[in-house]
Order: C-alpha cells, then structure tokens, then sequence
C-alpha cells in the first residue's frame, strides 16, 4: 500500500480546462501566425511540426479536443497526415480501390490517379499547406475527401478478406468507418470555420 503522504505528492493529471485552454491557445497561435507570415519557409516548418516535435506532443496538447474545435481538426489533419507518412504505401493502395467508387470529386481529394506513395503524401502535405496558408475550409474539406476515399477503398479491402480473414475484415470494417466518422468531422469543421464559429 502506498503511503497516504507520498500519495499526496503524486503529480495527478492537468486540469481539463487548463488543457483545453492550452490546446486551444496553441492551435489558434500556430495557424494565425501562418496567416500573418508570408515566408513560404514557416508554413514548411509547420506542416513538418509532427517531424520535428512528434505526435505524442501534439496528442499531449490536441487529442482530447472536439471535434468541432480548431485543436481538434488540426489533430485529425495531423494523424491523417502521419498515417499517410508511416504507410504511404497501403494509403495509396485503399485510395486506388476506393477513388472510382467514393463519393466525392477527385478534384477536391486532390490525388493524381493512379496515385503512388508520393502522391498520397503531397496531398497530405499540400492539405497541411491549405490549412496554414490558404481556406482553411477547403483544407478540411480535402481532408474529409481524402478521407472517403480511403474509406471506400478499405471497405472493398474488407469484402476481398472476409472469407480468409473475417477478424481482419471487422478490423478493416471498423476503420472505414472511423474515417467516414472524421470526414463528417472534417466536413462540419469546414462549416464552423466559414461561420467564424470554429475556434
């Protein structure tokens, strides 16, 4: 049993409001700094932020946030974006499977067909891009695109296992549906921010 002394003394977790301030302070500093500045080289530098700080830092500071919030679209941008950097190749596969399929126009998705590794992280970074220093809106819609596509694309990957590997196909049910979830959260993001209400 741990002494109730040295209990006391254990650090606890942040404050929630604290953390969410934080998050919030954050994220409205680095895409408004972006906005003001007009050296291509800051918005490289934060499109790399995940290279250079790691995705744990951000998690520590974005994660938790809705949705709904500037930390918390810049958070889904960003693991989209690591995913797409770590896996580029399966990425650029499901978006093959599901590019003639989802429902959504190319030209917002953005990704030259067939799209190899490459592609897919261009985009990626050219969403990131879009996001520091063009319409954040049409960023977030990119994203969410982006995001139905693959979505699709593991869908069909889901029906090609189910017989060999039905687990492997519930895990790959399940991810298409966690992406249509973020394009939705993407997609609502974009609104907010055409309303001035994504803060």
């Amino acid at each position: 049993m741990l002494d109730p002394r040295a209990a006391d003394e254990l650090p606890g977790d942040s404050d929630p409001a604290l953390r969410s301030e934080i998050a919030h302070t954050t994220a409205g500093a680095i895409v408004h700094r972006a906005r003001a500045s007009e050296d291509p080289a800051v918005v490289e530098r934060l499109v790399r932020l995940v290279e250079a700080e790691g995705l744990d830092e951000l998690a520590a500071l974005w994660a938790d946030s809705p949705a709904g919030t500037l930390p918390g679209a810049l958070w889904r941008l960003y693991v989209l974006r690591e995913w797409v950097r770590r896996d580029p190749e399966t990425v650029a596969e499901r978006y093959r499977s599901g590019a003639g399929t989802a429902q959504v126009p190319g030209v917002v998705a953005g990704v030259a067909m067939p799209p190899g590794p490459d592609d897919v992280r261009q985009v990626a970074d050219a969403v990131l891009s879009g996001v520091f220093a063009g319409d954040l809106a049409v960023a977030l819609e990119r994203g969410a695109a982006f995001c139905r596509v693959l979505s699709t694309g593991a869908a069909f990957d889901a029906d090609g296992v189910e017989d060999l590997d039905p687990d492997g196909a519930r895990r790959l049910t399940r991810g298409a549906s966690s992406l249509i979830r973020t394009a939705e959260e993407l997609e609502a993001a974009a609104d907010l921010w055409r309303r001035g209400r994504l803060d």
